[in-house]
């Protein structure tokens, strides 16, 4: 069984699927996310594809939150986790998310995650950064 702190740093589609069907993904998710990175209400909201008033909805513990928004959360809170460990520690990793990257085409890392391509792409470059490449 996951909680928030079992999530992988790499996770399947199978790792999500299960965990919507098996978990309640509620609003201490959401809040790990908010916690976890030095990032606004607004900017989140932004990765969330969600204005900021139901970002901040979604924060509540009995919050009804959408299949593709709980999918969203688990692969951020995931991609959160990988970062930590690259970086090691949430505000290197949340540094790096903010700062325009010349491998990115001059974009933050950061602009990438309202998309699950996004976070799979940003997610492949911490990879390559693991292994020696440069991003």
């Amino acid at each position: 069984m996951y909680t928030i702190k079992s999530i992988p740093s790499q996770v399947s589609e199978a790792d999500v699927l299960y965990l919507i069907s098996n978990q309640s993904i509620d609003g201490s998710y959401v809040n790990e996310i908010k916690e976890s990175v030095n990032f606004s209400d607004n900017e989140i909201a932004k990765w969330l594809n969600v204005n900021v008033k139901t970002f901040r909805n979604y924060k509540q513990p009995a919050a009804k939150i959408k299949p593709d928004i709980q999918e969203h959360t688990i692969m951020l809170l995931s991609l959160i986790k990988h970062g930590s460990e690259v970086f090691g520690n949430l505000d290197l990793f949340s540094e790096w998310l903010n700062t325009e990257n010349f491998f990115l085409d001059y974009k933050k890392p950061s602009d990438f995650l309202n998309t699950i391509s996004g976070i799979r792409f940003i997610d492949a470059r911490l990879t390559g950064i693991e292994y020696g490449d440069n991003a």
